[in-house]
């Protein structure tokens, strides 16, 4: 389809508005693990002003946008798709140095030189650097508690945000005092308050969930700021709205119609996990939902869009279909809800169609693994771009050869690798089949090791191919200079799904944010990289 094509194509889709918003053009980017982010001022773990130097440094080296994985409150769990809500930013994600008031703090000043030693960990240490944090903002919130909930922005934002927030604060409140229970095993006044006993417990645990409001509004505050630094240098932030949250979450226990609590999502047994996956989280009642037009998820995107101009839609073919297992049972025991596919097509297309008009972010859907063929089509026809891992765009079906970088549709993304899937180098050491035939089709002899100018020309490719959009793991870019990234390949490796693993979701850059912005050799290599 020829540029002008598609321009006009995707202007006067549903998605046309976003569209206008970031530019039908190419667009570069980062995906960046935020808990992975480290700087002289962070507090154990990436904040949200860690960002700011790497939004001026993606302008300085050409790129527009930084993908974040969700950023939701995840309470005591590292996984970011593990969300206790659909709205609630996870504070452990604030920046203790920039809270008002701090700068001119003596003993706040102190107490931040404590933290320091949670830096220096090669994995982030998720619950200590927690406790630390929540320690930390409890004093700082009972000193400053009347000044911030005085302020005229404070009360603004309580106003706008009181339906999520109001069940969300005091969900946490309940939890502190069930010392972090399911809340499933809570009394039932607490499990399952009337409307009556719901207003109460705001009324009893008003100075509780102050707290956790105050910390909601500094967490919004600072996003915003950063929100706008990225705006005004040019630089899209897209934000990843997973589709499932935890049964275990203050939606769950707030919204309990909206889900089916007797199945638990999953993934059907294939080639990579030949038992299949059992994720634990509930399935939508899609019914309950339509019947309120949608206002979960309404505001959530709206939620947002205070923040992001591009969101990912996790797992969009959930949309579609859900590989739905009864509890605690093998997932190689589910079946697809609806199991009628002929029903795949118009649910998929009704939600989808509801979501994008609740907000003007853009939507980027991640499609990978076995796709229905009703899925694409849809995506296309709402102007909804898929995600191309290069490694996987092959004719399966074949003689199993790997598609040209020019033939893939436009309105896609192009990336190497994702926080789920091993790195480029992994790869190319642990299924060497796979890389051999790769090779093959660069004229490269095939050796373990990938040397840099075969992982710069990869690279180079991803940036080049027909997609509209190009987003790789900054540490893929890193990888390029020994002095960034872990010596161990292994190390560099987010997520590895279906497992139980310390690693999973600790995941540290080895370099400081100073160090990745102020290295000369990575700036020249993404020279080339962007280069026509």
């Amino acid at each position: 389809m020829p540029p002008a094509k598609i321009k006009e194509t995707l202007l006067h889709s549903p998605t046309a508005k976003a569209w206008k918003k970031v530019g039908v053009r190419h667009h570069h980017g980062i995906d960046v693990s935020l808990a992975a982010l480290r700087s002289k001022n962070t507090s154990g773990i990436g904040d949200f002003f860690t960002l700011i130097p790497l939004i001026k440094w993606c302008k300085k080296v050409g790129f527009d946008v930084i993908q974040l994985l969700p950023i939701n409150d995840s309470g005591t769990d590292p996984s970011p798709y593990n969300s206790i809500s659909s709205c609630a930013l996870n504070t452990i994600y604030l920046s203790l140095s920039h809270l008002p008031y701090i700068e001119t703090d003596a003993e706040f000043a102190a107490k931040l030189l404590e933290l320091d030693p949670l830096n220096a960990s090669p994995h982030v240490l998720y619950l200590e650097v927690l406790n630390h944090k929540m320690n930390f903002l409890r004093h700082y919130v009972k000193k400053y508690e009347e000044k911030i909930s005085g302020s005229k922005e404070y009360k603004k934002f309580f106003a706008d945000n009181a339906t999520w927030l109001e069940p969300y604060i005091l969900f946490k409140a309940l939890k502190d005092k069930m010392s972090g229970s399911n809340y499933l095993t809570w009394p039932k006044e607490l499990k399952t308050p009337t409307e009556e006993e719901y207003k109460e417990l705001l009324k009893e645990y008003k100075t509780e969930t102050l707290f956790y409001s105050l910390l909601q509004f500094l967490s919004f505050d600072q996003l915003k700021k950063v929100k706008k630094i990225a705006s005004d240098n040019g630089v899209l932030l897209k934000g990843d709205i997973p589709i499932l949250i935890s049964p275990d979450s203050a939606d769950v226990w707030h919204y309990n119609e909206l889900f089916n609590l007797e199945l638990s999502a999953g993934a059907p047994p294939d080639v990579y996990n030949p038992d299949g996956q059992y994720w634990g989280f509930p399935l939508f009642n899609w019914t309950a939902i339509k019947k309120s037009d949608y206002a979960w998820w309404k505001n959530r995107l709206q939620y947002a869009s205070n923040f992001y101009d591009i969101f990912r839609i996790d797992h969009v073919i959930g949309f579609f279909r859900l590989w739905a297992i009864l509890l605690n049972s093998s997932p190689k025991n589910g079946k697809f809800v609806p199991s009628d596919e002929s029903l795949w097509g118009p649910l998929g297309k009704e939600i989808l169609s509801k979501l994008i008009s609740f907000t003007s972010m853009l939507p980027i859907a991640e499609d990978l693994g076995p796709v229905p063929l009703v899925v694409r089509p849809i995506l296309l026809e709402l102007g909804i771009c898929t995600t191309k891992v290069m490694r996987w765009e092959r004719l399966w079906e074949e003689d199993k050869s790997f598609i040209p970088i020019n033939e893939y549709p436009p309105v896609s993304m192009t990336c190497i690798s994702t926080h789920d899937s091993p790195t480029l180098a992994q790869w190319w050491v642990e299924f060497p089949e796979e890389a051999k035939a790769y090779a093959k089709t660069k004229n490269w002899d095939y050796t373990p090791v990938l040397t840099k100018e075969q992982r710069l020309e990869i690279l180079f490719d991803s940036h080049h191919t027909s997609s509209l959009f190009h987003i790789n793991l900054l540490q893929e870019y890193l990888n390029l200079c020994p002095e960034l990234s872990w010596q161990d390949i292994a190390t560099e490796r987010i997520n590895l799904p279906g497992k139980v693993l310390s690693t999973n979701w600790t995941y540290r850059y080895r370099a400081t944010v100073e160090e990745i912005t102020e290295n000369t050799p990575l700036t020249q290599a993404l020279s080339t990289i962007l280069s026509p």
